[in-house]
């Protein structure tokens, strides 16, 4: 079983997996977006965390995208604009499993 753990990433700690480091963060409509693009190769994946306080508990939603951009400073600046979008046709939906 120990084989099969290793092979498939079943023995990886949840501690060994970095968090998201946030470029920027910007309130909207009560929401609060931080923008968390993700490094791969020599692009940026669009991605950003989107949180809101619901009755008393901190909801979050994480936005992962297939765009790409040659710079960190690009895909934040979309992926403010994208959650906002999202933000603004779904709302608080975007939280419901």
């Amino acid at each position: 079983m120990s084989f099969l753990k290793k092979l498939f990433g079943g023995s990886r700690e949840a501690a060994e997996i970095p968090a998201p480091k946030v470029t920027e963060t910007l309130d909207h409509a009560g929401f609060t977006i931080k923008a968390t693009p993700m490094q791969e190769g020599g692009q940026f994946r669009l991605a950003a965390l989107i949180e809101k306080e619901v009755g008393g508990t901190m909801k979050s939603h994480q936005m992962i995208r297939a765009d790409m951009f040659s710079s960190k400073e690009d895909a934040t600046q979309f992926a403010l604009k994208k959650a906002q979008q999202v933000i603004d046709e779904q709302g608080e939906a975007i939280f419901r499993d």
